[in-house]
């Protein structure tokens, strides 16, 4: 992404798009009992709340009655045919990891089976997105926990702690190529979880390919263990490498995530938080979804910049647009275009 002079000026930037995660499936329901919601009511009236907050975009995972996160698709069904009614102008962004919560006490922490996890393109209603993930890759989300972090939760138990530590993403070319597909057929808008400059790489070839075309909303996941960490300098070397045409928002774990929050506001991206990604405030006291997001409203306040309702979070996203090919995809995002036969030095769209 470029930055001319006058990019840090809140006139010159577009209106923030606040993403809230509010379900949390890593953790088990005594962990943060006042914000995890266990009905269907609660499940809609959390995402009421996160909308009146200044959340534009919802990221949904769901429960079961006994507090286990779902695996049946027919509970999402349920849950976004109720969202629809209840913020209809709020992004429905529905998180492809469904479900890696472990089973039972001593079991791996497991992703759905491949076919599975294509049957998101057949939700229905349909979300407006559904996240994906790009090359197979660790997701060790306990290697930036600390003590303080998972003290008094279920992470303390070393059979949870094992199952999250040895976490894998399953997200290889085959099953990329066939989800992205699948989601482009069914007008389903992917969001792309990124975790490093290679991961962004295999997507501007997806897209040089003709595998994707569409606009580029995608996240950068610094929460280490496999994926970058949350430092400014890894931050700042993606942000670079993103075309001026995608829309980036910064996600990362804990503590952290009001920092690299407050630096997404302030350099004209977008932010995301909620209890999936901390459930800490200062340090030993809860904060819920809700006081995130207000909390990120009033930082966006300070800077001088406006947060974006949901119908406006929609033009941004350019939720339900589609391009032609390659060409028009590489030209509307800021890519340079494919080199033609014969063609020699630096290309530049004509």
């Amino acid at each position: 992404m470029h930055f001319h002079d006058d990019s840090l000026l809140p006139e010159c930037q577009e209106k923030l798009v606040i993403t809230c995660a509010p379900y949390g499936p890593e953790w088990e329901l005594d962990d943060f009992r006042d914000d995890l919601p266990l009905s269907m009511a609660e499940h809609v009236q959390k995402a009421v709340d996160c909308y009146e907050a200044g959340a534009s975009v919802l990221h949904i995972h769901v429960r079961e009655l006994d507090g286990r996160g779902s695996k049946r698709l027919s509970k999402f069904n349920e849950l976004l045919a109720v969202l629809r009614d209840a913020v209809p102008d709020m992004i429905l962004q529905v998180g492809g990891s469904i479900s890696f919560a472990p089973e039972g006490t001593g079991a791996a922490a497991q992703w759905l089976s491949d076919d599975t996890r294509h049957l998101l393109a057949e939700l229905d209603p349909a979300p407006d997105q559904v996240t994906i993930a790009i090359n197979t890759s660790q997701m060790n989300i306990m290697e930036l926990m600390t003590a303080g972090d998972i003290a008094g939760t279920s992470m303390e138990r070393p059979e949870v702690a094992a199952a999250y530590r040895e976490m894998v993403v399953p997200a290889g070319p085959e099953w990329v190529a066939e989800h992205l597909r699948r989601l482009q057929k069914a007008g389903i808008q992917p969001h792309f979880q990124l975790s490093s400059i290679p991961q962004l790489e295999t997507v501007e070839r997806l897209i040089r390919r003709g595998v994707y075309t569409g606009p580029l909303n995608l996240t950068w996941v610094g929460i280490g263990g496999g994926f970058d960490g949350p430092n400014p300098y890894n931050i700042m070397n993606f942000i670079q490498r993103v075309p001026d045409g995608a829309c980036l928002t910064l996600e990362t774990v804990m503590r952290r995530v009001l920092p690299v929050n407050t630096m997404a506001i302030a350099l004209g991206l977008h932010a995301r938080c909620g209890n999936e990604d901390t459930i800490w405030g200062r340090p030993g006291e809860k904060i819920t979804s809700v006081q995130q997001i207000r909390q990120l409203v009033r930082v966006a306040g300070e800077l001088g910049r406006d947060v974006a309702t949901g119908k406006e979070a929609r033009d941004i996203y350019k939720i339900g647009t589609v391009y032609a090919d390659a060409n028009e995809t590489l030209a509307k995002l800021g890519y340079a275009p494919n080199r033609q036969p014969g063609e020699i030095g630096f290309t530049h769209h004509r």
